[in-house]
């Protein structure tokens, strides 16, 4: 039996702000070190964000009758279609790794979206339970502008404060701390590769997207089996799941399903029984290989402080629009130093969690690069008043105290 609860955005919308805007005030007023402010802060709103996301508080309702087997989630509810009719209805692209699929469309990572409107969708009109209005490009346009001005807007802040993904990796730094491991560090040789590793990443993913899609785009079958049939219209041979093939690797979908079915959202026992392949080689929602990649990167995250984050390519996707010319120089969010201030102490590029240099190495003025998740951390512990600032629009949203005068 299918049990529906009512539910109304109108009322839960306006009590999770209340809440959220009480929780901040409380953490301002209640966190007395100095040193540590700013970061429980940021777990408190990536906790929050976490509710919003899989607990469906800005979407609902819950315990809808689609994908029954599945669980309450997803959602019939979709977000996209709410906004923008039959336009774009996969949900809002939202520069964080939310998995498509535990998520009900609330939002959707737009490295998903870009493999799927490339192939299988570039010329179908249908997509998983959806209706598509718009041609593969138009989609693809869509994708990349809402990323561009979310980039503009924020940058890398997403990464820093409202990325799941980020929070776990965050969580186990929290836990090797208080076992009082040590963490390693990359040589910034190391570093700045693995920096440009991400971009590497997303071109290929997105190169097989554009191959498994040539015969949409030109007319020709570049691999057997990939030209798009069925009574679904993604039924296409050997690719029949590895339409996204990013995803089938990604460490975000076990850790978003786990989180799921944690909450009581998901049955895991069905997502485990439709894995196909010897040893889970494929599979819709889980495959054996993006477990394996999330083992490893949990075991990296205890090593190097926000492994992903280094060569994640929604991440690289985002610090495009928001890092690089000529977006750097709109991008609302910055990170500035005042080189009169600062004396080279160094504090601030022995916190970086992603070895960010240029916070360190540049002389003054916007600091902001494309390994900087904005996490004002470096902020939050540097000595020399005002010698760091994060600012939105032009105005200061916090800025570095002398806090070691202040506790003497």
């Amino acid at each position: 039996m299918v049990v529906v609860v009512e539910y109304s955005p109108y009322i839960a919308v306006p009590i999770y702000v209340m809440l959220f805007a009480l929780g901040v005030f409380l953490f301002l007023k209640l966190v007395k070190n100095k040193t540590r402010k700013v970061s429980t802060l940021r777990l408190f709103v990536q906790i929050a964000i976490i509710f919003a996301l899989f607990m469906g508080l800005i979407i609902g309702p819950f315990n809808q009758p689609l994908y029954l087997p599945l669980g309450p989630s997803p959602r019939q509810n979709l977000l996209g279609a709410n906004l923008l009719g039959n336009q774009f209805p996969d949900g809002i692209s939202f520069p964080v790794l939310v998995c498509y699929y535990p998520n009900g469309r609330t939002v959707t990572c737009p490295i998903w979206q870009l493999q799927a409107y490339i192939f299988p969708f570039w010329s179908l009109d249908r997509g998983y339970q959806v209706v598509y209005s718009t041609s593969g490009l138009e989609k693809l346009g869509i994708v990349l502008a809402l990323v561009a001005v979310a980039g503009a807007i924020l940058g890398r802040f997403f990464c820093g404060w409202l990325c799941p993904l980020g929070l776990y990796q965050d969580v186990i730094s929290r836990i090797r701390k208080s076992l009082r491991i040590r963490h390693w560090q990359f040589s910034d040789e190391t570093s700045k590769k693995l920096s440009q590793s991400r971009y590497i990443i997303i071109a290929a993913f997105l190169i097989l997207s554009v191959i498994f899609a040539s015969y949409s785009i030109t007319g020709t079958e570049l691999i057997p089996g990939t030209r798009p049939g069925g009574p679904e219209g993604t039924e296409a041979g050997i690719t029949g799941y590895v339409n996204e093939p990013f995803c089938l690797v990604c460490p975000a979908r076990p850790l978003c399903i786990g989180i799921e079915a944690a909450l009581g959202q998901m049955k895991l026992s069905y997502i485990t029984q439709i894995a196909y392949g010897p040893f889970w080689i494929e599979g819709f929602y889980l495959t054996s290989i993006n477990v394996i990649v999330l083992i490893i990167v949990t075991i990296l995250a205890i090593m190097y402080r926000r492994f992903w984050c280094r060569i994640c390519p929604l991440g690289a996707l985002t610090a495009l629009f928001s890092s690089f010319t000529p977006f750097k120089q709109i991008a609302l969010t910055k990170l500035v130093k005042n080189e009169e201030k600062c004396t080279s102490c160094g504090v601030c590029k022995r916190v970086c969690p992603t070895q960010a240099t240029d916070v360190y190495e540049r002389k003054g003025g916007d600091v902001t690069e494309s390994r900087c998740i904005l996490c004002a951390r470096c902020v939050e512990l540097c000595p020399y008043e005002d010698a760091l600032e994060l600012k939105f629009a032009g105005k200061t949203m916090m800025k570095s105290r002398n806090w070691l005068e202040q506790q003497q």
